[in-house]
C-alpha cells in the first residue's frame, strides 16, 4: 500500500514525545512504525493494528487511538492529513 495520508503533530505531541524519549529510548524507533501505518492506514479498514475510534471524544481530541505494545498514540484524521495529538505509555497497573 502506498502512503495516501500525510502524519503531523501538535506542539502538545511533541512536548510529551521528547519527555517520553528521555526515559524510553525505544520510542524512536515506534514512532517510525506509528507514522508508517498512519500514513497508509489511519482508518483501519485493513483491520491489521489495534486503532480504535473513541466515543465522545471531539475532534482536536484525539478522535482515534492506536495501541502499540503499552504505548498510546491519539490521533484526529482530516481529509488525507493525521494528525498526532498526544502519546503516552500505560502504566503497569493500569488494568489490576
Amino acid at each position: 500500500m502506498t502512503p495516501s495520508f500525510v502524519v503531523r503533530s501538535t506542539p502538545r505531541y511533541e512536548r510529551l514525545f521528547r519527555k517520553l524519549l528521555q526515559h524510553q529510548p525505544e520510542l524512536q524507533a515506534l514512532r517510525d512504525r506509528v507514522g508508517v501505518i498512519l500514513s497508509t492506514d489511519p482508518y483501519n479498514r485493513t483491520q491489521a493494528h489495534h486503532i480504535k475510534k473513541l466515543e465522545d471524544v471531539s475532534p482536536g481530541e484525539g478522535q482515534y487511538r492506536l495501541r502499540i505494545a503499552r504505548w498510546r498514540f491519539r490521533y484526529d484524521v482530516y481529509g488525507q492529513e493525521v494528525v498526532l495529538q498526544s502519546c503516552g505509555l500505560r502504566r503497569e497497573d493500569t488494568y489490576r
